[in-house]
């Protein structure tokens, strides 16, 4: 775990010597603290730490200079300000400088492609879930809340399990499971009108800067946000030499861009910069741009012997266009208010060079085509000549088919080529954290070095004719990888707290009444009610004049007790039998009695209301709830949006003979 130095949780080291004593540690967390991702977690934790304190430096300051009015103090209000302004401008270039190093930003394998940009995984703080769900258990569910004190530590440990999830598929799995727990608690502790009272508190991946909210979705929003920044570190550390690790970059990419849409497209109103929806869409952008990158090096794997084939040499520009579009419109939306503000410098800069750097291998792969390529069928002439764009005035060039003709056009290209690889390397001179990724320069030299010697192997007789302008080369893609959305039905979990009954009927949403325990004795008739239904089972009939309808026993109630065994989850077939078994002595019952309208709480009362029964919430405690739709809040949250596809049609049950 990260080892913090917090007063307001446990610290790291503590709860890591826990979780080994208990035997607990979970697959897929990271828990050495040596460990590259607990070293580099460490690290992040005390900026974190750091930039909490420049904040509250800040907000004192800016409270005082608003406060008085004396000019000598406010001058040195003002001195100190700038200072804590510089310290976290300095704290956060810190922080990004840690998102593109050690293990997360460099491949598994030395090879000659470019990095790639993974982002940081969202901070958190310990949160202590004991008193509201116990308060709630107690409360609404009518049952000990000191009962349920194993759940609750389930719960913890799996959340600071989450907090150092391994670069892997099964950190992938942890951190979904916990997302499909906090669907779960959602559907049986969250009401529209009522939170559960917690305050979470999570750091921006991008700026470092905290930020609070009270509503579950922000836990369940950045969540989701960790599993596509998890996606992100797994691509970025794919060996893309090979086509496997191509392949696995590929689809880590498109998760990752899936999981930001479904965020932004889901979620509203978020506390922190990087989840609102224009840094969301132009994280989507971005991992889409990356996962182009990696689908043109798998096409170039698959090509070396196509040196003189022109057709695909041309498709390989188009394809290298195609990425540098991409980042083109990456880097125009990083440029734009409000991202420019906090994304990090070298991010905008390491795009600027890639889009450089792929439109100058789109004019290189097009030189080859044209140079070294074999002459095409007349026929072939109006598709290729497609590949190449048409200035504002003109129509598309035509494809020249004598050797001579064909050379002066490569050697155009190649010019362009040159100029944008220079350019490339200019731009990476310009950013000192970019300087420092060797591998990066490594593959634009290798690029500048390799257009050189073609046009010196084209250049060895002078000519005199006039240089040709070489027209862009028109992006297009054969395989536009799409955005997949994260598949949370793949990770199967429990419902921790399964034990307090099926979310059709024991959430906090619903309203009830226990009653009982009601003693009932055998008599003529038998019981005087009739039962049907599964989860929990109902008293489909009451006989009049009965035992049950003496006891007060009424059709509705859920029979949730038999003789003190509970049985929220038994089937009919089960509760029958023992009732069946029953002696002279009788049976001791508890219900849950559902509450019309005319009897729900007042207004104030903490207890929360029965606005209609859950219906086919199909294997409780083994599927993921459908997240609930967002209802007008009172003050700023953030919400789940999207309308979910509530199942409307319950079990068929079938009446009960009495027992």
């Amino acid at each position: 775990m990260v080892p913090e130095d917090r007063s307001d949780g446990p610290g790291a080291g503590e709860e890591r010597a826990r979780l080994q004593a208990a035997g607990t540690v979970r697959k897929g967390c990271d828990l050495p603290a040596d460990s590259p991702h607990g070293h580099l977690q460490s690290r992040r934790a005390r900026i974190h730490q750091q930039i909490d304190r420049e904040l509250r430096m800040r907000t004192g300051a800016e409270n005082l200079y608003r406060a008085t009015s004396n000019a000598r103090v406010r001058e040195t209000v003002a001195l100190e300000l700038s200072d804590v302004n510089s310290s976290l401008q300095l704290l956060k270039e810190e922080l990004a400088g840690l998102d593109n190093s050690g293990d997360t930003a460099q491949p598994e394998s030395e090879g000659v492609t470019a990095p790639m940009i993974p982002l940081g995984l969202k901070e958190t703080k310990p949160l202590d879930w004991a008193p509201p769900l116990k308060e709630l258990i107690c409360r609404h569910f009518g049952e000990d809340g000191a009962s349920y004190e194993a759940e609750i530590r389930e719960l913890e440990d799996l959340r600071q399990a989450t907090r150092t999830p391994s670069r892997s598929k099964a950190g992938l799995e942890l951190l979904t499971a916990y997302y499909n727990q906090l669907c779960f608690l959602e559907a049986r502790f969250v009401t529209p009108a009522r939170s559960l009272g917690l305050l979470f508190h999570w750091y921006d991946s991008l700026t470092g800067l905290p930020a609070q909210q009270r509503a579950l979705a922000f836990e369940k929003g950045s969540v989701l946000f960790n599993i596509g920044a998890l996606h992100t570190q797994i691509g970025a550390r794919q060996n893309r030499s090979c086509p496997e690790g191509i392949g696995h970059a590929v689809e880590s990419f498109q998760r990752a861009a899936g999981a930001f849409s479904l965020l932004r497209e889901n979620f509203s109103q978020a506390p922190s910069p990087d989840m609102s929806p224009a840094s969301l869409s132009m994280l989507e952008q971005l991992m889409s741009a990356q996962a182009q990158e990696c689908v043109f090096e798998g096409l170039l794997l698959q090509a070396p012997g196509t040196a003189h084939d022109c057709l695909a040499q041309l498709r390989l520009a188009q394809e290298a266009a195609q990425v540098a579009a991409e980042y083109r419109l990456v880097h125009r939306t990083m440029a734009q208010p409000p991202i420019q503000d906090y994304v990090p410098f070298p991010w905008t800069t390491l795009v600027h060079v890639k889009a450089e750097h792929f439109r100058a291998l789109a004019h290189y792969h097009a030189a080859l085509g044209l140079c070294d390529g074999a002459p095409v069928a007349e026929s072939e002439l109006p598709v290729l000549e497609q590949v190449f764009l048409a200035s504002a005035e003109a129509r598309s060039p035509a494809l020249p088919q004598e050797r001579e003709e064909r050379s002066k056009l490569g050697k155009a290209h190649l010019r362009r080529a040159l100029l944008g690889q220079e350019a490339a390397l200019q731009l990476h001179a310009v950013c000192r954290a970019l300087r420092r990724e060797d591998l990066l320069q490594a593959v634009l030299a290798r690029a500048l070095r390799r257009s050189l010697a073609k046009y010196s192997e084209l250049d060895l007789e002078d000519d005199f004719h006039e240089a040709t302008e070489a027209p862009d080369v028109q992006p297009k893609t054969q395989q536009r990888p799409e955005g997949r959305t994260p598949s949370f039905s793949q990770v199967k979990v429990a419902d921790i707290f399964h034990r307090l009954g099926p979310l059709s009927v024991f959430s906090a949403k619903n309203h009830w009444r226990l009653v009982g325990p009601v003693h009932l004795s055998r008599g003529e008739g038998g019981f005087g009610f009739t039962l049907r239904g599964d989860s929990p089972v109902l008293i489909a009939a009451v006989v009049p004049g009965g035992r049950a309808a003496e006891a007060g026993l009424k059709e509705g109630d859920y029979i949730v007790s038999v003789s003190g065994q509970p049985c929220r989850w038994w089937k009919h077939a089960e509760v029958v039998a023992q009732l069946q078994g029953v002696g002279d002595g009788g049976v001791s019952l508890q219900v849950a009695t559902p509450l019309p309208a005319a009897e729900l709480p007042i207004s104030g009362d903490r207890r929360p209301a029965l606005g209609g029964l859950l219906r086919s919430q199909k294997e409780c405690g083994q599927e993921t709830p459908v997240p609930s739709r967002a209802r007008p809040r009172p003050r700023p949250l953030l919400g789940w949006n999207r309308k979910a596809n509530r199942g409307k049609t319950g079990r068929t049950l079938s009446p009960a003979p009495q027992p």
